[in-house]
């Protein structure tokens, strides 16, 4: 097969699923992972699709949402370093906001026992691995729950979001640019993330660099809402010294 009706192949199964993933393109077509990766870039330069870690997605399909054990196996290391990262950022006897999320959910785990916080969450994987803390004071924020992400959204969780203040939000976000903002797929989702930012005196993006540049379906936030953005070294040093012209603050674990 010639790259051209490769590509064309591609094209039609990403429009298909949703989705393609560079080793079982490499493995249907059987060629190397390389051209694959060669053959998406070309579709990318074209317009056609836009490529993801991993892989990559039609144009068009901004709301597209991969599911929890997808993302939650994504970019695994670099979430891990971030997560650690982001325990110098935790409120000393204070009280802070977790975001649904999976580089959050990691960051939640990483919590010690012997903390003392006050925890609010609409997050239900977070809220179960942060249950058995004694000495924690944990919330969890009430509403419908999105079975993709298994976060509460809607007028109930807007509404507890609106009536407290926190010393610091841990927000995720499925796309993040100096461009467009912070995106998700989802406009519930969207509205609860927002709600959540105003909550707190101090945000912090946790986000690892495959999700820069990305854009999706509801903007919930400009980069310049974001006080620190945790990221991985996959950000280049040029495109963290733009994101820091704005006044965000960036670290790269």
């Amino acid at each position: 097969m010639y790259a051209p009706e490769r590509q064309q192949e591609i094209l039609r199964l990403a429009r298909d699923s949703g989705r393609v993933d560079v080793v079982a393109l490499a493995e249907e077509f059987q060629v190397t992972a390389e051209t694959i990766r060669r053959d998406l870039k070309a579709l990318d330069r074209a317009g056609l699709v836009r490529r993801v870690h991993g892989g990559a997605i039609p144009v068009g399909r901004l709301d597209f949402e991969p599911d929890l054990a997808e993302r939650e196996s994504t970019a695994a290391d670099e979430k891990d370093r971030i997560a650690k990262a982001a325990l110098a950022e935790l409120p000393t006897e204070g009280t802070m906001i977790l975001d649904a999320g999976t580089t959050v959910a990691r960051l939640a785990a990483a919590i010690p026992l012997e903390a003392s916080l006050t925890v609010v969450t609409h997050s239900l994987p977070i809220a179960a691995r942060l249950a058995d803390h004694p000495g924690m004071q944990l919330h969890l924020v009430g509403g419908r729950v999105r079975h993709r992400t298994r976060a509460a959204v809607d007028a109930w969780a807007l509404r507890v979001y609106s009536e407290i203040r926190a010393d610091v939000v841990f927000v995720a976000a499925n796309g993040f640019s100096i461009e467009h903002g912070l995106t998700t797929p989802d406009l519930a989702e969207a509205a609860v993330k927002r709600a959540a930012l105003a909550a707190a005196r101090r945000v912090v993006l946790l986000a690892d660099s495959s999700k820069h540049g990305q854009e999706h379906f509801a903007r919930f936030g400009d980069l310049s809402d974001v006080d620190l953005l945790i990221t991985d070294i996959g950000l280049s040093p040029e495109d963290a010294t733009a994101i820091e012209r704005g006044g965000t603050e960036v670290v790269r674990a």
